[in-house]
């Protein structure tokens, strides 16, 4: 199976809010893309971030360590939405879900915030 290359669109709103929509394999070798947008979004005086995650394929441990990064960078936090039950696994086992804002899933009876 061969690698996906990942896209990386932007939405900017106003009031300091952008999108950020990935699709592809967020891996190794793209994950530093990711770092990099959302450091020009906060610089750019964006901080309330969604990344929505639905056209993502794959996502390895870099791409888990591009959230962490891009989390740590801002004053709030990263709203991840369009997480696919594979990659929600994987939050959940690495304790990412807790640092994260992610969505409700069936059956929580509390909001996960970062």
């Amino acid at each position: 199976m061969s690698a996906q290359l990942l896209v990386i669109e932007v939405d900017r709103h106003d009031a300091g809010h952008a999108e950020v929509r990935l699709t592809g394999d967020l891996d190794y070798d793209s994950a530093p893309e990711l770092v990099e947008v959302v450091a020009t979004l906060r610089r750019d005086g964006y901080h309330q971030l969604v990344i929505d995650l639905a056209g993502v394929v794959m996502c390895d441990s870099s791409g888990l360590s591009a959230f962490v990064v891009a989390h740590r960078g801002g004053s709030a936090p990263l709203r991840l939405t369009g997480v696919n039950a594979t990659l929600r696994q994987l939050l959940d086992r690495t304790g990412l879900a807790e640092l994260l804002e992610l969505p409700l899933v069936a059956g929580d009876d509390v909001q996960v915030a970062g």
